[in-house]
């Protein structure tokens, strides 16, 4: 059995290179940049106006001068216009292009307008005010946003305004996420007294959509046969098997014998934590599995990761979010946000394992506070609905872990 750390090595030591492509950029939300997105031009690209009011020479101001002859009006999105007359003013409307022979604009509601003579009403003004200097925010040329980043909607409309109608994204792998065991019934079915309705393929889909990954997903018997022939087609087709249950030692749970005789290269089965000990991973090589002729055409060949999660929910759901969140952002190349919480609580563990206690989150003095939420195992479902987290308390000989503590949290609600 091995560490937490030590399976985040290996399953960070088996990413993928899922692929570029192109979408439109309105598509792009959540997605992950491939290309630096530059400036096409100055931005602003000219010395926008940015109040509405009037254009004028700084430097009569300066001298004295306090009325000036409305010589036109400037409108936003109308070509440049020069001012004739130093000693004349033009009208601007807030995005307009400043004036020729203009520096300096004062808002409408320092200004008195009678007869097309417009009266500056106040004592001060400074020189350039109220102008968005053509190039103050960025240069024609420079990188807006980096290769790598998440596509928010603060990123579309830039994109949108250097006129990159489609852009390069990371490819999302394609996930499989598969059920096992007859107890099991779907959604729209009445369960019998010994049948539970699948939930956890579920719960994995909307973990995944949290990633923009779409998944699909499928349901196999208590059957050795079944689940090796249908499992061996998988592997064929997807990126990544997201297994939940049939990895423990019961006389049902044949997900590992089957997966061992279909060539998947076992890295780790168990890891020293709770929940979610009896978790499986392995890869599959597209080169190995060749070997079972399974491939007629080379370039349908796929190199497959596995994991294989414990049945119980909570079980499924920490692994999901503590081993294959890392795996996919390290794939596509995005950085990891660690957080850390502070334990509202003392709390007791003794066993001598990594463990990922369900929390409640609020925030105190500008600090993430983790309050532990008393739930009745890892077959506890509904315990998910009563916690925002979790906070990871390291695998110690210590019992005890005092009120006060800080530890990584990992997190399922915005905070």
């Amino acid at each position: 059995m091995i560490t937490t750390q030590e399976a985040k090595h290996i399953i960070l030591q088996n990413t993928q290179n899922f692929g570029i492509e192109d979408i439109p950029f309105m598509q792009s939300a959540g997605r992950v940049l491939k290309e630096d997105i530059v400036a096409d031009r100055d931005f602003p690209p000219f010395n926008r106006v940015a109040m509405d009011g009037i254009a004028i020479n700084y430097s009569l101001f300066k001298n004295g001068q306090r009325k000036f002859k409305i010589e036109g009006i400037q409108p936003a999105g109308s070509k440049q216009l020069s001012m004739q007359q130093k000693d004349n003013c033009i009208e601007v409307m807030t995005g307009a292009v400043l004036p020729n022979n203009c520096d300096t604009v004062i808002r409408y509601e320092d200004v008195d307008i009678i007869d097309g003579i417009a009266t500056i009403n106040v004592e001060t003004i400074n020189d350039c005010q109220n102008i968005h200097q053509k190039g103050k925010d960025k240069k024609q040329g420079v990188v807006l946003i980096t290769k790598n980043t998440i596509i928010s909607p603060a990123e579309i409309g830039v994109i949108a305004t250097v006129g990159k109608a489609t852009i390069k994204v990371a490819k999302q792998p394609k996930v499989l996420i598969i059920s096992t065991g007859d107890e099991l019934v779907d959604v729209h079915e009445t369960p019998l007294d010994y049948q539970i309705r699948r939930s956890n393929v579920y719960t994995l889909v909307s973990l995944l959509d949290k990633l923009n990954i779409s998944s699909e997903t499928r349901h196999i018997p208590d059957n050795k046969e079944v689940l090796k022939e249908k499992i061996d087609s998988y592997l064929q087709e997807y990126d990544a098997l997201l297994f939940s249950g049939a990895v423990s030692k019961g006389k049902f749970d044949f997900l590992p014998e089957v997966l061992t005789e279909l060539k998947v290269e076992k890295l780790f089965h168990k890891v020293a934590q709770r929940p979610g000990k009896p978790f499986w991973f392995g890869f599959a090589d597209a080169l190995d599995m060749s070997e079972k002729n399974v491939y007629q055409n080379s370039k349908n060949k796929k190199n497959t990761v596995v994991f294989a999660f414990p049945g119980n929910p909570v079980s499924t759901f920490v692994n999901c979010m503590v081993y294959f969140y890392p795996w996919y952002k390290k794939s596509v190349e995005v950085q990891e946000n660690i957080q850390n919480a502070i334990l509202s609580e003392d709390v007791n563990f003794k066993p001598n394992l990594t463990y990922f206690l369900q929390v409640k989150l609020s925030y105190r003095f500008g600090h993430l506070i983790a309050t532990p939420i008393k739930g009745n195992g890892s077959g506890d479902l509904v315990s998910l609905t009563e916690a925002d987290g979790f906070i990871e308390i390291p695998k110690t000989e210590e019992i005890e872990f005092t009120k006060g503590s800080v530890f990584p949290v990992i997190t399922y609600r915005d905070f």
